[in-house]
């Protein structure tokens, strides 16, 4: 086995870093400077009518709080395995957003932070992340459902009822069926492992986050004068989140996935396409780009557990 040696480490290691937040940069920049659906010009007068300090401290206290309380999720799944500090598992979660912005759906994230732990528990960190998430995207199905029964999208809707329902029955009839040495009963008994009182807080937590960044999305409206009912405005926006999480896609694409989705509902009760856009992308920009930017230090700061 070849051995390389530890200066030749450092340097690889120092250049993946660099590589990792070079290119999360680029991608941002990318996507806001050769986006052509945005008005620079129009947007920019528009933020100079309507903004003013509060709004914007007030809009920032969301973005704040969305990262928050992800951050406190993380903490907590982790103490399963030992406990962490709430400076670490900032570090953890914003350096693995930075490293998961340009992979598929965020995968990155699962393998960033497995890297702050010894090799021997990438499992049990990947896990946990998958139900991190996983209680994140149950809300967002269960919210969106009924959003879209609320806006009139039943039908849509009853399709995703009866696809949950099968894929439960199969789940249930498949639990001793093994993929790779894996079965739905593993699974099940692995979650089962992890205590009550964490799977408790952190779906408590998780229904905290969603209700704060659904709500940033609607006092966004409010703030470019778009004037719909609160519950229409709140299932509209519970679809846009459910149908947009449900493709593949990029964190730095975020925005256009989003957006897109939202330019369909929102275009469908009236609401100016380039007003839908900007929030988009303003949403993006506020809970992607600046814990991006905070998440590059703690990804140039990284250390392997080798150094």
């Amino acid at each position: 086995m070849i051995t390389i040696p530890h200066k030749a480490k450092q340097f690889i290691v120092f250049l993946i870093k660099v590589l990792i937040v070079t290119a999360a940069f680029y991608f941002i920049y990318d996507q806001l400077a050769n986006n052509d659906k945005l008005d620079w010009e129009k947007f920019t007068s528009l933020v100079k009518e309507k903004a003013n300090v509060w709004g914007i401290l007030f809009l920032l206290a969301f973005s704040i709080a969305n990262r928050f309380l992800e951050i406190l999720k993380w903490q907590n799944l982790v103490s399963f395995i030992k406990p962490i500090s709430l400076g670490e598992s900032t570090k953890q979660v914003l350096g693995a957003l930075t490293a998961g912005i340009f992979t598929p759906n965020g995968l990155g994230e699962y393998a960033g932070k497995a890297l702050y732990f010894d090799k021997k528990k990438t499992k049990k960190i990947i896990f946990l992340n998958l139900i991190c998430n996983g209680a994140q995207m149950i809300l967002t199905v269960i919210f969106g459902t009924i959003g879209l029964f609320i806006i009139g999208y039943w039908k849509w809707a009853l399709v995703i009822i009866a696809l949950s329902c099968f894929l439960l029955l199969a789940s249930f009839l498949s639990k001793q069926i093994k993929i790779k040495g894996y079965s739905i009963e593993k699974l099940l008994h692995k979650i089962n492992e992890i205590p009550k009182r964490i799977h408790t807080k952190n779906n408590l937590l998780a229904l905290c986050r969603y209700l704060v960044f659904s709500h940033q999305y609607y006092f966004l409206f409010l703030a470019f004068d778009v004037d719909l009912p609160y519950l229409t405005m709140m299932a509209t926006i519970a679809a846009v989140y459910f149908l947009a999480s449900s493709l593949p896609s990029f964190q730095f694409l975020d925005f256009a996935v989003k957006g897109s989705m939202a330019v369909f509902f929102f275009g469908k009760l009236g609401v100016n396409e380039w007003i839908v856009i900007f929030i988009s992308t303003l949403m993006w920009f506020l809970n992607v780009v600046l814990p991006v930017v905070i998440g590059s230090y703690y990804v140039l700061k990284f250390k392997p557990k080798w150094e």
